[in-house]
């Protein structure tokens, strides 16, 4: 096989979870892939996993927070393989869970930094690339969250939305060139995350019987979604938003009952009563309850 011939693709948030999957699911398709993030360790170890299956692979140290980090790893890209193909934009934090009336300046810029002005950053170095070789793809991660609200979840859920707004409003741009943007919104996916977050078993399984499908995805079955998404299968394909959750916003949810009575005494109760008994809510479907973990590590 040339490999020369085979697609360069850039991903942030590679050291786990989903951006990992993806990563691996390119190498094994022979890509040629540049993972970045921000532990130089497992950054390596990952472009060590990635060149034993066989494809080229490089790892680029980047905060996506910072845009001197995002312009050197574009360049950095385009230096090692000549172009950039698809890039996958996955880097993203949870930050603290917890109602509106407690949310901090703090708390907004951590997560909005790494979510929302990554995503901004990644996309304008990337979409500079692909207008000068006038073609790409990008997909951005988003989330269940990313079209709908949940309790304790604001800053993430309004990060979602505007990675949502970014996609679509990028698209409208870099259509005329040549390129498309799009994104995949996972529901329940079962990482390590996903365990810390449930670790009691009972909990996560009435909590997964609330998916249609009753089960958490897999990081390889986003991957196989971005996959399709970022290929040339889907090149009609621009300014959506596929969404991977098993079910999960094809109908109404089913709310608590102990947290709709608690609705009825105020906005208070109704998050107390939230964080008591979580099973029916939708924010358990994205583990954006416990405090500053990274989704996939930026």
């Amino acid at each position: 096989m040339d490999t020369d011939t085979q697609p360069v693709v850039l991903i942030t948030g590679a050291l786990t979870g989903i951006g990992h999957a993806t990563a691996v699911a390119y190498a094994r398709d022979k890509a040629r892939v540049v993972v970045s993030g921000r532990r130089d360790e497992p950054g390596r170890a990952l472009a060590d996993e990635l060149r034993e299956l066989g494809a080229q692979a490089e790892y680029i140290h980047a905060d996506v927070s910072k845009e001197d980090d995002v312009r050197a790893l574009v360049e950095r890209t385009i230096e090692r393989f000549g172009r950039i193909d698809i890039a996958v934009n996955s880097a993203g934090v949870e930050g603290e869970p917890g109602p509106v009336t407690e949310q901090t300046p703090g708390n907004y810029a951590a997560v909005f930094d790494a979510n929302v002005l990554g995503t901004l950053l990644a996309m304008k170095h990337e979409l500079r690339a692909m207008t000068a070789q006038g073609s790409g793809s990008i997909v951005n991660v988003s989330s269940t969250m990313g079209s709908r609200g949940a309790p304790n979840a604001a800053l993430y859920v309004a990060s979602k939305h505007a990675v949502e707004g970014l996609t679509k409003s990028a698209a409208l741009e870099a259509a005329p060139f040549g390129m498309r943007v799009n994104a995949v919104a996972p529901g329940p996916v079962q990482t390590a995350m996903l365990d810390r977050f449930m670790p009691d078993p009972e909990r996560k399984a009435t909590a997964l019987a609330n998916v249609p499908l009753r089960r958490a995805g897999s990081p390889e079955e986003i991957a196989d979604a971005i996959r399709y998404v970022g290929s040339g299968a889907a090149s009609f394909m621009t300014g959506e938003v596929l969404r991977v959750n098993g079910g999960r916003t094809a109908g109404a949810r089913r709310r608590n009952s102990r947290c709709a009575t608690a609705l009825g005494r105020g906005p208070l109760a109704y998050t107390d009563a939230a964080r008591r008994f979580p099973a029916a809510e939708e924010a358990v479907f994205d583990d954006v309850r416990r405090p500053a973990i990274n989704v996939n590590d930026p």
